[in-house]
């Protein structure tokens, strides 16, 4: 009822609009005819007693008497008699002496060069009148003019009654109008409900029939998920291992990324165990522990080698060892050329609109396609059958899939691109695009985070390979063989395990603003990211100077942690970057600061994640202002770690993470105005609307958790795979897939 209210309401607005301006040009309308109308009926008048004007002209009794003839019409004020020159010859007792006859002269003596009749309107104190001039031309040549002044009170009273003609029946049409529209809508509707619940029920879809698939298709995943489910709750460990056990029959999974989870550096002190920066582990490492398996990536660590056995292997995480991670090494030319190289200054720029240039090199090229090589060998080395389930991630090992396809045909890839994925037209700038699209489609499933990365991948495939696209079941067909093209948003553990011993949030608060120097009451605002210019740390320092500048209030109340991990830094535009972070925020701490306090901290080094959750649990605000992301766990991280559903997110809107927090601030990072209105909106936020927006987030990441993410992969993984086991057995003239394991 209260939509169609709204509806109603719209309509007569609209209408009524509609009337009021239907009414402006009717008026303007009525108006020009009735002026045409009062030079007709003049000309009429003087035309009907022209003999008798020209007869009496210059008898001025006679002539005024004429006149008196000629203004017996009561609309009529008065007549007058006026020479070529325009000089009052005779008038009517009605005539208005006010009338301004300067005027008149001026207006008659322009008309003498030949125009018969002209007309006007004036305004006088009795009203509004028209005046029409009507020549008249005796037998020798032209008189003068005769001038009548007509009453224009009556077509006011015909224009007002007109309009409220016209208003009411405006209205009447526009109630009938709704109600027709309405009993038109609710029939319609009637009909297509029912036709839309007998295809539900299992009739004819008709029309509906797109909608009817992806209504069972949702369905049968939510049916799968319930069924997989361990007990009742959110998705977690226990629910992602029944799972696996349910569908892959507690199969291994093996895991491809370039990051390791554990990196072992050699110190003045022994040998230290580093939790890299990366959301990539932070969300894949609560996954391996669920599931066990093995996880390949490149040996980074100065004492990986030495802590890992002939083959590379080492289990981990340490005191727990529930999964193996299997170390590729790499020589330092094809690190710089495959990671440096060609993945961060190539494909990282070039998927980000962070307006940084890609740069491509042939060289960079060909160490890419050999690390890949190298790392599918690893993987293919690992697994324990000949249809494995494969996790493939990120943008480091785009050729990947295609070459673990050609050694195992049968194997089951998932491929996980976690950054953003360009339109076509930007990626075609790529000099590899053919080949990149190719490697990916080696995979049985591609992902993405969102449904926007999935279009811009498969308009990219449509553009530059040859293959037939499915839209109606997001597929790329390449011969025998279909990729589905997948969103999976991802997500981090619930609960996250570092929050396990933390120390209650009075105490993290205390902790933090002792280390940083802080007083007790200060507001304080973090940030924390990897120094890398997709994540938009100056925009965020110049939101925190344009804050203090706007609002005074917050001189001195106000600092802004920025932890910030040292990433890249071997490549020209990091080391630029970080100087220029380090320059910006001297520039606003000299600009704002005092001797005993600062508006920026500036953190330049690795955080290991119970620093990072400290920091959190602490803060007032976090401020994530990425100019382009995938998702960034750090606002998922942040929402966490508030257990005390107190704290406020900021979150740029071009974020992955911003289409699941919409009870976040949400800004645009380069409009410094919005963004440090909302970081006064966040600072000044009272405690039970924080309270609102962080329940409703903690919601959200507690239920679309890291194990739905993985759960929904590899369920469709496993699905997957027993079509394909399935079609083999038909396909086959015996009835079973050769080397199909029982």
């Amino acid at each position: 009822m209260r939509r169609a209210a709204g509806f109603l309401l719209v309509l007569l607005f609209g209408l009524g609009a509609l009337a009021l301006a239907g009414y402006a040009v009717l008026d303007r309308t009525t108006a020009a005819w009735f002026e045409r109308d009062l030079q007709l009926r003049s000309s009429l008048a003087v035309q009907s007693a022209r003999r008798s004007l020209v007869r009496n002209w210059s008898d001025r009794s006679n002539l005024t008497a004429v006149l008196q003839d000629i203004t017996r019409d009561e609309r009529i004020l008065g007549a007058a008699a006026c020479s070529a020159a325009g000089e009052l010859v005779a008038a009517t007792q009605g005539y208005p002496q006010e009338f301004p006859s300067a005027a008149l002269e001026r207006r008659l003596a322009e008309g003498t060069a030949g125009e018969p009749s002209w007309s006007t309107t004036a305004d006088l104190p009795m009203g509004r009148v028209h005046v029409s001039a009507t020549a008249v031309a005796g037998e020798v040549g032209p008189l003068g003019f005769v001038v009548l002044v007509h009453d224009l009170s009556f077509v006011a009273r015909r224009e007002a009654t007109t309009r409220d003609l016209l208003l009411v029946a405006f209205f009447v049409l526009a109630l009938g109008a709704a109600v027709v529209t309405l009993l038109a809508a609710r029939v319609a509707w009637r009909g297509w409900t029912s036709e839309l619940r007998k295809a539900l029920s299992g009739g004819p879809a008709g029309s509906f029939q797109p909608l009817v698939r992806d209504v069972r298709s949702l369905a049968e995943r939510l049916a799968r998920e319930r069924h997989s489910e361990a007990g009742a709750g959110v998705w977690g460990a226990d629910r992602l291992r029944a799972a696996l056990k349910q569908h892959l029959q507690g199969e291994r999974v093996v895991i491809l990324a370039n990051r390791e989870p554990y990196i072992h550096e050699r110190t003045k002190d022994g040998i230290r165990v580093q939790h890299p920066a990366s959301g990539l582990v932070t969300a894949l490492e609560p996954v391996m522990k669920a599931c066990s398996g093995t996880w390949v990536a490149h040996g980074s660590g100065s004492a990986d080698r030495e802590t890992a056995d002939a083959m590379g292997r080492v289990r981990v995480p340490p005191g727990e060892e529930s999964y193996v991670v299997r170390r590729v090494w790499l020589t330092e030319a094809e690190e710089n050329g495959y990671y440096y190289g060609f993945a961060n200054e190539g494909l990282w720029p070039l998927c980000h609109l962070a307006h940084t240039r890609p740069i491509f090199r042939a060289e960079d090229w060909e160490h890419y396609v050999r690390v890949n090589r190298k790392f599918a060998d690893a993987v293919c080395e690992e697994v324990d059958s000949d249809d494995p389930i494969i996790l493939v991630q990120d943008y480091h090992f785009a050729l990947a899939p295609k070459m673990i396809r050609e050694r195992l045909p049968r194997a089951t890839i998932l491929t996980f691109w976690h950054i953003p994925w360009p339109n076509a037209e930007r990626f075609g700038i790529c000099p590899w695009r053919e080949e990149i699209i190719s490697g990916l489609l080696g995979s049985s499933i591609v992902g993405f985070h969102t449904q926007q990365h999935c279009n811009n991948f498969i308009d990219s495939v449509d553009a530059y390979v040859e293959s037939r696209i499915d839209r109606e079941t997001r597929a790329i067909v390449q011969g025998p063989r279909r990729t589905l093209v997948r969103p999976y948003p991802i997500s981090i553990e619930w609960p996250v395990h570092w929050l396990e011993d933390m120390p209650s949030i009075a105490a993290c608060r205390a902790l933090v603003l002792a280390d940083l120097g802080l007083a007790d009451d200060v507001l304080l605002g973090v940030g924390i990211d990897r120094l890398d210019y997709t994540k938009g740390i100056e925009e965020r320092l110049l939101a925190v100077d344009q804050l203090l500048a706007r609002w005074p209030e917050f001189r001195g109340r106000f600092t802004f942690a920025q932890l910030a991990a040292p990433s890249r830094t071997k490549i020209l535009r990091y080391r630029e970057l970080n100087e220029r972070v380090e320059a910006l925020a001297k520039e606003i701490n000299e600009r704002w600061g005092n001797a005993s306090w600062r508006p920026i901290v500036m953190l330049r080094s690795h955080h290991e994640p119970p620093s990072v959750f400290r920091h959190y649990r602490a803060a007032d605000l976090c401020y994530v202002s990425s100019l382009h992301d995938g998702m960034n766990l750090v606002a998922k991280e942040f929402v966490a770690a508030r257990d005390d559903e107190q704290g406020v997110l900021v979150l740029s809107q071009f974020t992955g993470a911003s289409r699941d927090l919409t009870e976040a601030l949400i800004v645009n990072p380069y409009d410094l105005q919005q963004s440090s209105a909302a970081l006064a909106a966040a600072l000044r936020m009272p405690a039970t609307e924080q309270r609102e927006r962080m329940q409703s987030m903690r919601r959200i990441v507690s239920e679309f958790n890291v194990y739905r993410w993985a759960g929904r992969m590899l369920v469709d993984a496993a699905e997957l795979r027993r079509r394909e086991r399935l079609s083999g057995r038909l396909s086959s003239p015996s009835g079973a897939t050769s080397g199909e394991s029982a």
